[in-house]
């Protein structure tokens, strides 16, 4: 079992950065891959990012060159830099931890992008 909790999100003018944390318990957190997804109003939860327990990571074509996931196996955290902030980022993030055949969520945090 793993518990996972978000934070960092909040309002923030277009082009602007903010910086999501996923803090988890419970669970040995280094063998989990370690995604940020997001679902905005009406829309399908899509993946953003994921960093694997090797550090590979992979990103959305919309969100290439502006976030930037990254994890502290000692602080038990992956954090999603956000950078360019547009509008269209505007969504609850969600942290998910996944292994084998297991995966676990965050309560997610509101980002929301004003224009």
């Amino acid at each position: 079992q793993v518990q996972l909790v978000e934070s960092g999100g909040g309002l923030v003018q277009a082009g602007g950065s903010l910086r999501l944390s996923c803090a988890a318990s419970g669970s040995i957190f280094s063998i989990y891959t370690m995604n940020w997804f997001r679902q905005a109003p009406g829309k399908q939860r899509e993946l953003v990012a994921a960093i694997t327990s090797g550090y590979r990571t992979n990103y959305a074509d919309s969100v290439k060159g502006r976030f930037t996931i990254s994890r502290d196996n000692a602080k038990n955290t992956v954090y999603l830099q956000m950078n360019s902030l547009k509008p269209e980022d505007t969504a609850d993030y969600y942290c998910k931890a996944h292994w084998l055949s297991s995966d676990y969520w965050g309560r997610g945090t509101q980002v929301i992008v004003s224009s």
